[in-house]
């Protein structure tokens, strides 16, 4: 455990840290999952919208230093490739 008043005030703040990640991440897929149910409807036009959405708020993350620059940008190319694949059918 912390012992000095320092350590004790890091702990603080990592755990205010964690919380804020946690939303923004628990953000993150809620906007993933709407992609992927528009996709699943085969619906076009929602799954554009929802792509736009989740690329914004991936970007978002990857920003905020939540998610790794490179995981948002696989995981988006990975959601466009699903977008162009359902808007060719």
């Amino acid at each position: 455990m912390a012992n000095n008043p320092g350590a004790r005030k890091a702990i603080r703040k990592i755990e205010a840290r964690t919380e804020v990640n946690r939303a923004r991440r628990t953000r993150v897929r809620t906007y993933l999952r709407r992609f992927q149910e528009a996709i699943a409807a085969a619906d076009a036009g929602a799954a554009k919208a929802a792509f736009v959405e989740a690329q914004s708020e991936l970007m978002r993350a990857v920003s905020k230093g939540v998610v790794h620059k490179n995981t948002g940008s696989r995981k988006v190319s990975r959601l466009a490739a699903q977008l162009k694949k359902i808007s060719a059918a």
